[in-house]
């Protein structure tokens, strides 16, 4: 068990360990006078990929750094049990400018099979044959695949994703949704992705969460089956509720047909996450929520 400053404890989880792959209790997190994370509880189980919704603000991100342990300067208590194998892939690639792209996916480790993995990793993002590139010779969505290639190069038990596609085109944000579902059930990481794109995160996750006021107060169960079809009734009915938790109204549409776009802060015709309030209940339960089949 370590120790960060600030009364933070975090366990690394055995390989063998039966427990959840992330365990956190009565987490808090305090930038300043303003508490962030306030006694916040989370599991996410082996191969499970868990979506964190939440307005701006409200924490994801401090959650996510703290189960990467990127925050050791930051005023807090709680314990996390994460996996010592972990990745994080952020909403920038992050690439060096210069190493070349087989380089940057095998970065901190050496050896033939180090590369040779990389290389397997690069074919499966669909960059087979880009290894020499330098990362300014490649798209935006290729730096990410990149990136998402070296996140998953050491077989992560768990991966952490920080609004990974935020900065992409719509077009190249669903190829990477496809993406990034095919390679987690190939290589079957534990997956959190923070995002504020409610179709994102009901389109990928097992679990969805929303985080308001420092916690989680609310958890759906995504029962529908992949891919997953953005009009089928039950997706729709999904957004309706996950909306509604974030605090964003949504107009009537017509029957079997959804609004433009429920992606909260991105784009045009999209819902802000900073209008309403949130739906959580007044004593900060958390609302466990599964739609009807």
């Amino acid at each position: 068990m370590a120790t960060h400053p600030g009364g933070l404890t975090v366990d690394t989880v055995a390989e063998v360990d039966t427990r959840p792959v992330v365990r956190v209790r009565e987490l808090t997190r305090r930038f300043g006078g303003r508490t962030v994370l306030d006694g916040l509880d989370l599991e996410i189980r082996e191969n499970e990929f868990v979506a964190l919704l939440g307005r701006s603000g409200s924490g994801k991100s401090t959650l996510l750094r703290a189960l990467a342990g990127l925050d050791p300067d930051v005023a807090g208590e709680g314990e996390i049990d994460v996996p010592a194998n972990s990745s994080v892939i952020f909403q920038d690639a992050r690439l060096l400018p210069w190493q070349r792209v087989l380089a940057n996916v095998v970065l901190g480790s050496t050896g033939a099979a180090a590369f040779r993995r990389g290389a397997e990793r690069l074919a499966e993002v669909g960059l087979a044959g880009r290894e020499r590139a330098w990362p300014n010779q490649l798209s935006g969505g290729e730096q990410q695949r990149v990136a998402l290639a070296r996140a998953l190069v050491s077989e992560p038990r768990l991966l952490l994703a920080d609004e990974p596609f935020g900065a992409l085109d719509a077009l190249t944000r669903i190829r990477m949704h496809g993406l990034l579902r095919e390679l987690c059930q190939r290589h079957r990481p534990a997956v959190l992705l923070v995002t504020h794109d409610v179709d994102e995160a009901i389109a990928l996750a097992d679990r969805v969460l929303v985080l308001d006021e420092g916690r989680i107060t609310v958890d759906t169960a995504i029962t529908l089956p992949t891919p997953r079809e953005h009009r089928h009734p039950r997706f729709l009915a999904y957004r309706e509720r996950l909306l509604a938790a974030l605090g964003v109204d949504q107009p009537p549409t017509a029957a079997g047909v959804g609004p433009a776009s429920a992606s909260l802060g991105v784009g045009p015709a999209s819902a802000s996450l900073g209008v309403g309030p949130a739906s959580a209940s007044p004593d900060g339960r958390i609302a466990t929520e599964e739609v009807s089949r």
